[in-house]
């Protein structure tokens, strides 16, 4: 595709596991491009397989809190991507109320002093657990919604709102992702898909908490930077002022059983653990991605599921992953990694910084 020129893109949240790959292939895509970074640095220093820093690939990165977002970084903006989150369940149940004030009350507040101050089109990364017990049928956009926890639920209320705020001049789209998977530079293995490769590496060993059978949609954290880049580059001819869309594959709905054999499969000499006893995970969902395939053929993604666990399997050897204790570590789970700097009094009940009162810039 033709590059747009001169435009100036703010993602916000860009420092984790989705915004870091997100900023490397909008750097590619938009070249001559002033792209901004606004980040509250929980995981910053989390960097794997990279010899720099990602947000060398940004004109200027901001380290701030979204809950106190200054709207000058607003000026000439013509496009935000919100990816800033407490971004699983198991951070949401713990940190529920920050977890309602960043992925709600802030994007919201976020995106009304945006559509003020003129920007033109704001992104929101929505999740596809807004669909919560939703196993026998995939859902579709026009599904009802049946967010389970705190997360989901930020979400909904999310999109809710965003929806009044869209018109002609300020375009809304919420991608309703599925469950991310892959490598990244700030490499995350609470994820389901990642946890398993890593199980098997260093413990030869997948232990699914689960029964095994809740069903998730995944998608490969590549697949959503060109679903953010093409919601960037999106007018009214693809979907009017607001948007809603499901982003995944209808080949990538799986059982959780189903993902722990394909990664055995591709690992020789795993075993596999199924928790039986386990009660029922309420969390299953199957979605339907025809809508996207519809109106967005080249946000189709592109991976496939073998070949995503052999590229984590070659990441996580190329730079000597050896954790047999990984899920305790804050390195790589991000509950973990919040947990820690709470008990050395860094953040928060909220998670706000201490010692962080304003916006600092780092410019090239």
């Amino acid at each position: 595709m033709k590059n747009i020129q001169q435009n100036k893109i703010l993602i916000v949240g860009n420092m984790g596991y989705v915004g870091t790959v997100l900023v490397r292939h909008l750097r590619s895509s938009y070249s001559q491009d002033y792209l901004i970074g606004y980040d509250i640095g929980y995981f910053s220093n989390h960097s794997f397989d990279t010899a720099f820093l990602p947000e060398l690939f940004l004109n200027a990165q901001y380290f701030g809190d979204v809950r106190k977002f200054p709207s000058e970084l607003l000026s000439d903006v013509s496009a935000i991507v919100y990816l800033a989150a407490i971004s699983n369940d198991p951070m949401g149940n713990k940190y529920e109320e920050a977890t309602f004030d960043i992925n709600h009350r802030s994007c919201i507040a976020l995106a009304e002093k945006a559509k003020k101050a003129g920007v033109k089109s704001f992104i929101f990364a929505s999740s596809c657990s807004v669909y919560g017990a939703a196993s026998d049928t995939p859902r579709t956009e026009d599904s009802s919604l049946d967010p389970i926890t705190a997360y989901a639920k930020s979400k909904v209320y999310s999109e809710k709102d965003l929806k009044k705020l869209a018109d002609k001049d300020f375009l809304v789209t919420c991608l309703r992702f599925s469950t991310a998977c892959g490598m990244s530079p700030r490499l995350r293995l609470d994820l389901v898909l990642n946890d398993f490769v890593a199980s098997a590496i260093i413990n030869k060993k997948i232990s699914i908490l689960s029964d095994g059978r809740p069903w998730r949609p995944l998608i490969h954290v590549d697949d959503m930077a060109r679903a953010i880049e093409w919601a960037i580059r999106r007018d009214f001819s693809r979907g009017k002022e607001y948007l809603v869309m499901n982003v995944g594959s209808n080949d990538w709905n799986y059982q959780i059983q189903d993902l722990a054999q394909a990664t055995a499969k591709e690992i020789g000499g795993t075993e596999i653990s199924i928790n039986k006893n386990a009660m029922p995970d309420k969390r299953s969902y199957q979605v339907s991605f025809d809508f996207l395939k519809k109106l967005a053929p080249e946000a189709i993604p592109r991976a496939t599921l073998s070949g995503t666990i052999k590229e984590l399997k070659s990441s996580l050897e190329k730079i000597h992953f050896c954790d047999r204790d990984f899920r305790e570590s804050k390195r790589f789970i991000r509950l973990k990694n919040l947990d820690f700097l709470r008990r050395e009094n860094m953040l928060s009940k909220r998670l706000e910084w201490k010692s962080l009162d304003d916006s600092i810039l780092i410019n090239k």
